[in-house]
């Protein structure tokens, strides 16, 4: 294809991708897929330092560039690449660098993605280490919900991985319908053959726990595993263990390794594919937390079942049957485990289960194809689509007039600085 006749995307990144430690980072690899097989130009920036873990974009034939806050020079370059279409990697990339594009290049169709709705994973943290209630009402008088409202308001579409987050801001705001978009993670379904070779209920032993350590929802779901529920599960099946994995893990966490009680942190694994299909369950009691699960959907397309929390399965089966149990107090947690451990017949059901679930949700085709052509009726009316989107609009002119100039205030500092 001509370069010149090319669609161009430009994704801002809250951090660079990593597909191997994260779930955001599986999902930032689907997007840029599905635009690498659309023969887009690919254009990927973010202001953060790469890692050990950081994907290699450009072995995909993705530029990379690193970009500075309050840099007049971000103005520039995104005026002479004249993306069509800007994807902001979170709420708070789009504060930092929406106004610029929007003044830079507002042809632009400008898209956040959300991963999960951040606002909304930390309070519900607060409520949890509070022992209060979780309640939508309280949520939305946040000022980090107020910040990420804004950002929604002001973005033209807004990627949405859970079904109870989209039906949550459409229920508690009114939000209207094509300002959201349900994009799920967008997974290959396991192959006949694939399905085949998983190994069997009887080859499979011991249970398995995994996530990145620097998650907070992560780290109190391996504590709470610890401390409560897997003494449950170890008293009625004595023999077991219980294997946690994930890069990033701090020392206190590292500090919870005890073989004598079963309890064995293993830290960063290379083969996490490898670990999950020998292994017979996955715990994941996630006691707050959005967005959907990564972990969860990397079991089913293992042919592992798991055990979560309401909050674990919250907007992932759209009332198909789970991939195993959901149960929130420890006692029925680990009861549920313990059954579905020493059950044959219902473990092999609930990996079904989860087949379906993939099928019916996570299509790779499927979703990518409602995606593209959002984009394309997206592209095609935007100026009306602008039109109607009068909150967005005042909170555009607004965040201008506020950030825009702070921000030029502070590159005015820094330049006298170098001066």
């Amino acid at each position: 294809m001509n370069p010149e006749n090319q669609k161009k995307v430009l994704i801002i990144g809250h951090h660079w991708p990593e597909p191997a430690t994260t779930a955001a980072g599986v999902r930032m690899t689907q997007l840029l897929s599905v635009f690498l097989k659309q023969h887009y130009q690919v254009t990927f920036a973010t202001t953060a330092a790469k890692t050990a873990h950081t994907a290699n974009l450009k072995a995909l034939g993705i530029r990379e560039v690193t970009v500075l806050l309050n840099d007049p020079e971000f103005d520039r370059f995104v005026a002479h690449l004249s993306p069509d279409l800007v994807i902001f990697d979170r709420f708070m990339v789009e504060e930092q660098f929406g106004w610029r594009v929007a003044e830079a290049h507002p042809q632009a169709v400008r898209i956040l993605n959300t991963e999960d709705l951040h606002s909304l994973r930390e309070y519900r943290e607060f409520c949890v280490k509070q022992g209060m209630d979780f309640t939508p009402r309280e949520w939305l008088q946040q000022d980090k919900t107020k910040r990420e409202m804004a950002s929604i308001y002001r973005s033209d579409l807004t990627l949405l991985t859970s079904s109870f987050e989209k039906k949550l801001l459409q229920e508690q705001l009114q939000l209207a319908p094509e300002l959201l978009l349900y994009l799920p993670f967008m997974l290959p379904i396991p192959s006949k053959r694939t399905i085949a070779e998983w190994p069997s209920f009887s080859a499979r032993k011991d249970f398995v726990s995994y996530g990145n350590g620097k998650h907070a929802p992560n780290l109190d779901s391996f504590v709470y595993l610890k401390t409560t529920i897997w003494p449950l599960i170890r008293e009625a099946l004595p023999t077991a263990k219980l294997h946690i994995y994930g890069a990033y893990f701090p020392k206190q966490l590292q500090q919870l390794h005890n073989p004598s009680e079963g309890f064995l942190v293993q830290g960063w694994v290379e083969d996490l594919e490898g670990v999950v299909n020998q292994a017979r369950i996955v715990l994941a009691p996630v006691r707050f937390g959005a967005g959907i699960k990564g972990k969860l959907t990397f079991a089913m397309q293992r042919g592992t079942p798991s055990v979560t929390t309401t909050t674990g399965a919250e907007g992932m089966h759209d009332g198909l049957p789970w991939s195993g149990a959901i149960a929130d107090s420890p006692e029925q947690f680990a009861e549920k485990a313990v059954a579905l451990y020493t059950n044959e017949q219902k473990w092999k059901e609930m990996q079904q289960y989860g087949l379906d679930i993939l099928k019916g949700i996570y299509s790779r085709e499927k979703c990518a194809k409602a995606f593209l052509e959002t984009l394309l009726s997206l592209s095609d009316s935007l100026e009306n689509h602008r039109k109607q989107n009068f909150i967005g609009a005042l909170l555009q002119h607004q965040i201008m007039a506020a950030t825009k100039y702070m921000g030029k205030w502070i590159a005015e500092k820094n330049k006298n600085k170098d001066n």
